[in-house]
């Protein structure tokens, strides 16, 4: 269960729970690959808790041209 960043609050970032989900595993598999941070500080330290940071902090958006393809 994640406590922050509350699943209310993403989901006013991302349309559905679906695409929130495929949006975060994606992005944590980059961050496990080396990918660079978008967050100067995190307040967890897995990489499915900072890529949920950083959607709730609209650094990680779905980009509207490959919505179709999630």
């Amino acid at each position: 269960m994640i406590l922050y960043p509350s699943v209310d609050d993403l989901l006013e970032k991302v349309d559905s729970r679906y695409m929130l989900v495929m949006l975060a595993s994606k992005r944590a598999h980059e961050l496990d690959a080396g990918a660079l941070p978008l967050m100067s500080d995190y307040k967890s330290v897995k990489n499915v808790g900072k890529a949920l940071e950083e959607v709730a902090d609209g650094k990680l958006i779905i980009d509207p041209d490959e919505k179709e393809k999630i």
